[in-house]
């Protein structure tokens, strides 16, 4: 069980750093809420020993957050 939490952990971080990767021409509020969502669902999949509702949530509060912080 413990090496299909980290395979699905290592799936995570590999799609939000690709994800990232097309933030180029996003402003710099809509960077920081993708941002925010990608560390929120590897976060709450962490936390939730791989759930997806924990991952989604994770995504969600994350984005918020994200999305607050690049209001500045």
């Amino acid at each position: 069980m413990r090496i299909i939490n980290r395979r699905v952990l290592t799936l995570l971080a590999a799609t939000a750093v690709v994800a990232l990767g097309a933030c180029s021409g996003m402003s710099t509020r809509d960077q920081d809420m993708a941002v925010g969502a990608g560390i929120g669902a590897v976060g709450g999949a962490v936390l939730t020993g791989g759930s997806a509702i924990g991952t989604v949530g994770g995504a969600v509060v994350g984005g918020v957050i994200g999305n607050e912080v690049g209001k500045k």
